[in-house]
């Protein structure tokens, strides 16, 4: 057994108890009171990669909240991997449905409770321990490594972008590793092979310049709730198939091979519907519940707001109307022609009796797909299958991480999501929780790859 691997195995504990002290910190990035943990959470991350070992990790400034990097650059002729991460994490609130405290570690059947154990803390500190683990008994790495742990993912990441056109120089890798997905189901360890991308809209309408007795006025003045009811209603037709002029003129379609993998995987639509709690499924003809998660576009009403939403009634004809609504895309569709093509047909659907604003309210996001046959997602899978003893089943998910193609497309690099969480351990909910098997096993993994991408046994 290679020392590393023995060094992992024999502190399984204490990886565990060190996890605990960054997930200590609320490193809440959207809201300005904890922007001195956010501040601290940096600092504990650029300790902690020093004492492991990493001769350079610094704090970096960005526009918001800042940037740890670090790096270990000396193994020439080597790969240069580059591992992202996030420190920043959710609100806890309700604060009433926690177990125990957010901020206080728990553990309780294998499993470590606390906000951001899963999303992502534990993924970063996993990826640490792997690198310690070299380091501590080689006193080197098999090759060579730079880390960017960003503090404003829960947030749109809004200043990542120009950060890495900055620094592209000092992120320039061979390759990118994340791990802030995960696995479809316990015992499964997977690796994410394809991301939805995503454009998000407000639409504004307008009628009277306020609201108007339903009485005196209903009937001969346009109701902006009703039509943009109706609006809404048209951008999908009743076999759920979006209306947009051109929106799946570029859908990549599964091939019949990459269909029977997807119904190979351990996924129970009556246990998923159980989850969800609705009285049936519902989503687009011809395609499996699985399919259309992953593989296929959708667009959704997040929000609605119009009139008089209080107890009892009060029967006005409201003067304004918004609704949020959000496309999610898959391979190969561009956000930028989908953008437009959804205001484009907005416009021609609402009537001349309102006034309608459209108005973009998220940055695009593009999807991603890479081949399970590409070297580097090869290797990645031999170091899964010794670090958990089976080898990985290839998912996608129906998210978006625009750092992903962004990295890709910016470093010219592939990405390896590599995740250990599950579906049910709450992410972004009270009593969010890490399987501490699937932390160990994912530093095995990740300490196998360094191997395999150096080309050394284990």
């Amino acid at each position: 057994m290679h020392p590393a691997i023995q060094y992992i195995q024999a502190r399984r504990g204490d990886f565990a108890e060190n996890l605990k002290g960054l997930l200590r910190i609320p490193s809440i990035s959207t809201k300005p009171e904890h922007k001195a943990d956010m501040a601290r959470a940096a600092e504990w991350l650029v300790h902690r990669m020093q004492a492991i070992g990493l001769g350079h990790a610094e704090v970096l400034p960005t526009n918001g909240h800042p940037v740890v990097y670090a790096d270990w650059l000396h193994a020439p002729g080597k790969p240069t991997v580059l591992i992202y991460g996030h420190y920043d994490v959710q609100p806890p609130e309700p604060l009433d449905l926690w177990t125990s405290g957010p901020f206080e570690p728990t553990v309780r059947d294998g499993k470590l409770y606390a906000r951001g154990a899963v999303d992502d803390k534990g993924q970063v500190c996993m990826h640490l321990g792997a690198l310690e683990a070299h380091l501590k008994t080689q006193g080197t790495l098999p090759i060579n490594i730079k880390l960017l742990i960003e503090g404003e993912e829960e947030i749109g990441s809004p200043n990542l972008d120009s950060f890495i056109k900055q620094q592209l120089g000092r992120l320039a890798a061979d390759l990118v590793v994340i791990s802030d997905t995960a696995m479809i189901a316990k015992g499964w360890p997977g690796i994410t092979v394809g991301l939805r991308g995503m454009v998000a809209f407000q639409i504004d309408m307008q009628g009277a310049k306020s609201d108007l007795h339903s009485g005196g006025f209903g009937g001969a003045v346009e109701n902006p709730g009703f039509a943009l009811a109706q609006l809404l209603a048209r951008l999908k037709d009743a076999k759920g198939r979006i209306t947009i002029p051109g929106f799946y003129d570029d859908v990549r379609r599964l091939s019949p091979s990459e269909r029977r993998q997807l119904a190979k995987l351990p996924f129970r639509e009556k246990a998923f519907l159980a989850g969800v709690g609705a009285p049936r499924l519902h989503g687009e003809e011809g395609f499996t519940t699985l399919e259309r998660l992953w593989a296929r576009p959708t667009l959704e009403v997040n929000g609605f707001l119009s009139g008089f939403t209080g107890t009892g009634s009060k029967t006005v004809l409201p003067s304004r109307a918004m609704a949020k609504v959000s496309m999610r895309l898959v391979p190969n569709q561009d956000p930028n022609k989908i953008a437009r093509a959804f205001m484009q047909y907005v416009r021609r659907l609402a009537p001349k009796t309102v006034y309608t604003t459209i108005t973009e309210i998220s940055g695009r996001g593009a999807p991603w797909l890479v081949s399970p046959d590409d070297p580097a997602l090869q290797a990645l899978a031999r170091a899964i299958l010794k670090g958990f003893g089976k080898r990985p089943v290839y998912t996608r998910t129906g998210g978006t991480i625009p750092i992903v193609p962004t990295l890709a497309k910016l470093l010219k690099a592939p990405c390896l999501l590599m995740g250990i969480g599950l579906p049910d351990e709450n992410a972004h909910a009270p009593n969010e929780n890490l399987d501490l098997d699937n932390f160990h096993q994912g530093m095995l993994s990740a300490a196998y790859l360094h191997l395999e991408l150096a080309g050394e046994s284990a």
